[in-house]
């Protein structure tokens, strides 16, 4: 590991202009290109104290042994100039997206005699005019299919074209009409060409003119009763229609954007581009990446315009770029788009209207294509083996945790804090087993506390199961607050199990505890373990902010390498536990604000609050009633309309609303609606 002080240039040295700058490791491989607007400050940032840097930026300048710089003269050229050295160098820490999948393109092979209409993949070739890329290569059949009727263009191979020549008979397309049988001289290669460059013209989005023209033929051939060619333009009319139909209308006609949008944390992103041609979604196409370096929404964005268009020129850059972020340096880039296009190209957010709801749509897209990628990198066997025997050895434990449980603390600014743990065996989620508490010792905001208090509690019924079992007894080591009784109160009922044979809710233990936070809630939770004697269950801590895992009574954190698939388990189940948390504290939450003085009644149903609210039509009207009125309401007798109007006397009416226009206090009329009753300390 080098130390960058080592390589730093001097003072001055770094000229104040813009280029593009190369970090080399000791073996003089490219590891990291970049470009700034002045290299003298963008270098100078990486020369600072390693402790204030990002760990990823941190680890390349600690790889790197030299760094190198190209003076240019524009930031367009330092555009260029970055993109064709990460090309040519391919350097490990920066972000590269690759395909999740190869999407198939339709192309048109105009650089041939013949040209020819096909499904094609991989790199683009000179002379080819290409439509899509399509999400599968059957929707480019269906729609080739219903345009060859209008456009009889050729589709078969090279051979299948010169074994028609040399017998003088066409395939089988040419004898429906699907193909207009250059093979064997139908139609001159003029016309062909011809018919390709239709073909091209009407894929490309420009089709209302090409069908007013259709139709416009159809009505001449029937007013000089020419039917069956009336008919049969009907019929291409028709077809061509139901191609269109397979590409919905989303943007104005007319309207050639590419929209991107990204979904990413902390690790990984996902990028979704939908083409949009003649206001029509022509093609789609996605990629996926790991975060090598530090950067943000902007540079995954200009990233991924550098590899969607930096080979491409002309038409194939749309007039309009829609992006969720705009890198920092978009003029540039905006210039470099132009430069490909050879014309204005707009690089924007959309505000409002149709393409932002598209956005929306694309940016749903890419959170689905990072889903499924990481439930796909999850559900490989040989990866969560891997990653198990990673974390295993990082936190140096005698053998791969099968089953890790992972605790985490909810709270909005120290109200309704509760708590959830969620359960991994043999690196999977087991919902089945995830359990959520309210916080009971204490009210208000402290993550510690709260941290020390759930992992007892849940620990606290792993003894009480053993000891029903006769596997453990008090006086088995366990520290003071950790005897029978304690373990049987922490229990309660929602612990507990019938014997019918069914495993017990706390009956098994992990051999690791993950808590989502840093030295702090590492060291609660290891100490109610050992005020409870437990000494074989292992805790660590991931801190969300640089992703470093904390282990108790350690000075410094466990860094694990960014492509760890340790790394990226742990981050799950701690991403697992966080979300469970949120739910459970916002549908807490929730029910608390719904909540209202029925229900403090103590036995007093749904039902019966409900029938109270509609004889009466309002709370206040409820509150005002005698005991006698109350009686009145079916099923409410006596005793609880005394406990009703009991409760309702003592309840605090909430404030009247003022109308802060005119000043006029607004009578309280409405329905109250009928709140469910609150959670009284119960966890799972």
């Amino acid at each position: 590991m080098a130390d960058p002080s080592s390589y730093r240039p001097q003072p001055g040295q770094v000229p104040d202009s813009p280029g593009v700058y190369r970090f080399r490791d000791e073996h003089r491989r490219v590891i990291y290109v970049g470009k700034a607007k002045s290299l003298r400050q963008r270098l100078a940032n990486y020369f600072q104290d390693i402790a204030g840097l990002h760990p990823r930026t941190a680890t390349m300048v600690t790889t790197a042994a030299s760094v190198e710089w190209t003076v240019v003269s524009t930031e367009v050229e330092a555009l260029q100039l970055e993109y064709s050295w990460i090309k040519e160098y391919d350097p490990r820490f920066n972000v590269k997206y690759r395909d999740d999948k190869s999407y198939p393109s339709l192309a048109v092979t105009m650089n041939e005699e013949y040209p020819r209409v096909q499904v094609m993949r991989g790199p683009k070739k000179k002379g080819v005019r290409y439509f899509g890329p399509y999400a599968h290569a059957w929707a480019i059949r269906e729609t080739v299919d219903l345009m060859l009727r209008a456009f009889p263009v050729r589709t078969c191979s090279a051979g299948v074209f010169k074994r028609s020549a040399q017998i003088g008979r066409p395939c089988l397309l040419g004898y429906i009409g699907k193909c207009s049988a250059p093979c064997v001289g139908r139609v001159t290669p003029e016309e062909h060409r011809e018919l390709a460059e239709e073909f091209c013209d009407f894929m490309a989005g420009r089709t209302g003119t090409y069908l007013s023209r259709l139709e416009a033929q159809m009505h001449e051939a029937a007013e000089e009763m020419e039917y069956e060619k009336a008919a049969r333009l009907r019929d291409d009319i028709g077809a061509l229609r139901r191609a269109m139909e397979k590409n919905a209308v989303v943007l104005a006609d007319a309207t050639d954007a590419d929209l991107v949008a990204v979904a990413e944390d902390e690790l990984e992103a996902a990028v979704q581009i939908f083409h949009v041609r003649g206001g029509r979604v022509r093609g789609q196409r996605g990629w996926v990446t790991d975060k090598v370096e530090a950067v943000d929404t902007a540079g995954l964005v200009e990233h991924a315009l550098q590899q969607l268009y930096g080979e491409e020129a002309g038409e194939a850059v749309p007039k309009e770029v829609l992006v969720p972020a705009l890198p920092e340096d978009a003029p540039a880039l905006g210039q470099w788009l132009a430069g490909r296009r050879g014309s204005q190209v707009s690089l924007r957010i959309p505000q409002r209207g149709d393409k932002k709801a598209l956005m929306e749509t694309v940016h749903r897209n890419a959170q689905q294509a990072l889903a499924l990628h990481k439930t796909r990198r999850a559900a490989d066997l040989t990866t969560r083996s891997r990653a198990l025997e990673e974390i295993a050895e990082a936190l140096g434990l005698d053998s791969a945790p099968l089953r890790i449980e992972c605790f985490d603390i909810s709270h909005l600014q120290g109200d309704d804090v509760v708590a959830s743990m969620v359960v991994f065996e043999d690196g999977l989620a087991r919902k089945g087993e995830y359990r959520r508490f309210q916080i009971k010792t204490f009210a208000g905001q402290d993550d510690v506390r709260s941290m020390h208090e759930v992992v007892s509690r849940r620990f606290r019924r792993y003894l009480q199961e053993k000891l029903k079992t006769g596997e453990w007894s008090p006086g088995d080591g366990a520290a003071d607050g950790a005897d029978a009784a304690d373990a049987a109160d922490a229990a309660g009922g929602a612990g507990q199990a019938q014997d019918d044979g069914r495993p017990r809710r706390f009956a098994y233990p992990p051999q690791l505890v993950v808590v989502d936070g840093g030295r702090p809630q590492v060291a609660a939770a290891q100490r109610a373990l050992d005020e409870l004697g437990i000494d074989d269950v292992a805790v660590c801590g991931l801190a969300k902010r640089l992703e470093e895992v904390w282990l108790p009574g350690e000075d410094d954190p466990v860094v694990l390498p960014r492509t760890s698939e340790g790394l990226y388990l742990l981050q799950r189940v701690r991403d697992e536990a966080h979300r469970f948390a949120i739910q459970y504290q916002r549908s807490k939450r929730g029910r608390r604000l719904k909540a209202g003085p029925l229900d403090e009644v103590p036995g007093l149903g749904e039902t019966r609050k409900q029938a109270l609210v509609k004889h009466f039509g309002s709370v206040k009207k409820l509150r005002q009633a005698t005991i006698d009125q109350i009686c009145e309401v079916p099923g409410i007798g006596r005793k609880t309309a005394e406990t009703v109007a009991a409760a309702l006397a003592r309840a605090v009416p909430a404030a009247p609303a003022v109308n802060t226009a005119t000043g006029e206090i607004m009578e309280e009329e409405t329905p109250a609606p009928a709140g469910t009753s609150s959670e009284r300390g119960t966890d799972r």
